[in-house]
């Protein structure tokens, strides 16, 4: 035990894996029991197709990697309808928040994103909450053991060095582990140039304001530099980033009276990573981030006052991946460190730790079988301190010796793939948690393709499930926590079909059902006195909908895309999320290199509740409807310039995101883009 100490492990953390190390035994009895069931079992059922369709001698090519099942496999294998932001549509969208382009996905609000640049951010996925969402990037986890609900702040990631983000929804705990019940959202940054120096240069400047206030004052700046290059087998990539914005309240004032203080934004971002190529097969790159932002913001009662958020976050990891004949063996880590402050009328300090690592194995057997057989791990721990009642000094209120918790995980997961059209993915993973009994999940994914010449369609339908862990502050915290708490368990049931026409029509439409159970619930366990605790609750809640996508070349020079959602959630569960959704956009390319597009969104009825400072009481209230159009521009002048331009909330609509919060009405924004090779 002595090296786990060396690598920084606490007492709990040996005392842990001490744990592990006695439970290992009989679980890896019962993953080897499985996997030899479900490999024999895919083996026996690729033979007999093997048998079925042995003239045609069809291999499928592998040349795209998917994030449902970590295995690289061609798309029209996938068993999910997988939702993906390309890299030229973060180009043509330079300037906005990973936030707002999540928000124009099916199946996803992320509520907050037309406010206050500072606003807190909430992941409303298929009627789920943040910490039913796990937010990925190159391959490691990120949670953040200081919030409530673990989950990592959007708002933190710096979009200009995005490469692509692919989202996963449906319960996905096999893969991904704890909190993955809703949706995956895998970031990936952007690989260093083939040249030994490269450098891109990015800057933007716009308003940020009401749709009362149509001053157009400059008061959202951004700008970003990146080094990288690959000299010789070594590559490497520095990122720098600052955004800053002014001008919008956090709080709309009341109609008729002045507006409210404006409530500033201000975010760095720095990155660096070093990579080398040992041999053509074998790659290891490291990393250093450094994160934070300083958000104003005004008081619950709704009422203007200065207020401060500052979070910063230092983490460091890397990728290790070795590629041999038949797969590769991948090991990715971070390590993550968070400080969060905040300046209120409640002041609170945190700090929290968290180590993730996941290690797995990717074989194919022949053609037809990819096997995913990893580890994942994740070691948390948290520190909060606040200043009590009457005090004038911050005490400690949880101590990491004691708020900390471990986690490793086995899974095993097999993909088959037909020559036939029959594609079936399914795995298992075992939850070896260590402030509660052991979990299993487990996923069962099968789909058939009917290829007729250009045109193919595709029916799918899967059945999985996901477990929460509890939070730390939920286990640990000494007023409101319960470490009898067990983890939170998602069903999800999916079936769907896809159509596609060559590269020129594409539609997909995917039914839903959740249910969720042990529930963690913050319960007034004793009502005459005010006690109030974390339950896991007794009650099953519900949640089901439909998402429909498409796309249309409708010539060489229009694109249209569109995709609807509707969400039926129990009452329990429908704050703030619209029953009806619709997202369009028309692309227009005038030649190579430049483009206009029309954006749309419509959100439907939503309700909220507010806390009533007369009454003393939470109160309901439905917000309205609300529809937005965008537009914007890019072109790149020559090999070097890019320019891009523009303009949201074109109408200057004035709505709703949040109950009496300020949203923003016409902006407009204009920037430029240098590549310097």
């Amino acid at each position: 035990m002595s090296n786990f100490r060396d690598k920084g492990l606490g007492t709990s953390e040996v005392k842990f894996l001490k744990i592990v190390a006695g439970k290992l035994h009989l679980y890896s009895v019962l993953i080897i029991i499985k996997m030899k069931q479900f490999v024999i079992g895919l083996l026996f059922l690729g033979s007999l197709t093997t048998l079925w369709s042995q003239e045609s001698g069809k291999v499928e090519q592998l040349d795209s990697v998917l994030i449902d099942t970590k295995s690289r496999m061609n798309v029209k294998n996938s068993g999910k309808v997988v939702a993906k932001i390309t890299s030229d549509m973060l180009a043509q969208n330079e300037g906005s928040s990973l936030a707002e382009l999540l928000n124009e996905l099916s199946g996803i609000e992320i509520n907050g994103n037309l406010s206050n640049e500072g606003q807190n951010l909430s992941y409303f996925v298929r009627g789920g909450s943040n910490r039913q969402v796990v937010i990925m990037v190159d391959g490691v986890q990120l949670n953040d053991a200081s919030q409530l609900a673990n989950d990592f702040d959007l708002r933190l990631i710096d979009l200009n060095r995005v490469a692509s983000v692919e989202v996963l929804k449906g319960a996905s705990s096999v893969l991904y582990g704890s909190g993955a019940a809703t949706a995956v959202i895998h970031i990936r940054t952007k690989k260093s140039g083939k040249k030994d120096v490269s450098a891109t240069v990015t800057s933007s400047i716009g308003t940020n304001q009401s749709a009362e206030n149509q001053d157009f004052n400059p008061s959202l700046i951004e700008n970003q530099v990146s080094v990288n290059g690959s000299p010789g087998k070594f590559f490497y990539a520095l990122d720098l980033s600052h955004r800053f914005a002014d001008g919008l309240s956090a709080i709309a004032a009341p109609e008729g009276t002045e507006a409210f203080e404006s409530d500033l934004y201000n975010r760095f971002n720095t990155r660096i990573n070093v990579g080398y190529n040992i041999t053509e097969k074998i790659q290891l790159s490291q990393f250093v981030a450094i994160d934070k932002f300083k958000s104003d913001f005004d008081d619950f009662s709704y009422m203007d006052a200065e207020y401060r958020t500052i979070s910063q976050q230092l983490r460091r990891g890397g990728n290790f991946k070795w590629t041999y004949k038949n797969g590769s063996f991948v090991f990715n880590d971070s390590y993550s460190w968070v400080e969060r402050e905040i300046e209120s009328s409640f002041p609170a300090k945190y700090d929290s730790k968290a180590y993730t690592f996941d290690t797995y194995f990717d074989h194919r057997f022949g053609s037809n079988i990819h096997l995913v057989a990893g580890f994942n791990g994740n070691f948390s721990r948290i520190n909060s301190y606040t200043i009590p009642f009457g005090g004038v000094a911050f005490e400690q209120q949880t101590d990491s010796e004691d708020a900390n918790f471990s986690i490793l995980d086995p899974y095993v997961n097999a993909v088959y793939v037909s020559d036939f059209g029959f594609n079936l993915n399914a795995g298992l993973r075992v939850n070896i948690h260590s402030a509660y009994d052991t979990h299993l999940v487990y996923q069962i994914n099968p789909s058939y393709r009917f290829d007729m010449g250009e045109h193919t369609i595709k029916l799918l339908g899967s059945y999985s499930t996901a477990y929460i862990t509890p939070s730390l502050f939920q286990l640990f915290d000494p007023i409101y926590g319960n470490q009898a708490l067990i983890p939170e368990e998602n069903r999800t049931i999916e079936g769907g079909v896809t159509y596609g026409f060559g590269n020129d029509l594409s539609f997909s439409a995917v039914y839903f059902n959740r249910k969720e159970e042990n529930y963690v619930d913050f319960v007034n366990v004793d009502p005459e006195n005010f006690v109030f605790q974390y339950w896991n609750s007794d009650t099953d809640f519900n949640a089901s909908g439909v998402e429909v996508n498409t796309s249309a070349k409708i010539s060489e020079k229009w694109t249209l895309n569109a995709n609807y959602t509707n969400t039926q959630v129990d009452e329990r569960f429908s704050l703030r999320i619209p029953e009806h959704k619709v997202n369009a956009s028309l692309q227009f390319r005038l030649k190579e290199g430049t483009n206009f597009q029309l954006k749309y969104l419509f959100t439907g009825e939503r309700e909220d509740i507010f806390f009533n400072p007369n009454t003393f009481e939470s109160e309901s209230v439905t917000l309205d409807s609300y529809g937005l159009i965008g537009f914007n521009f890019r072109t790149r002048v020559n090999e070097t310039i890019s320019l891009f331009a523009a303009v949201s909330n074109l109408l200057n609509e004035e709505y709703e995101e949040l109950y009496r919060y300020q949203a923003r009405g016409r902006n407009v924004r204009v920037g430029f883009s240098l590549d310097l090779n």
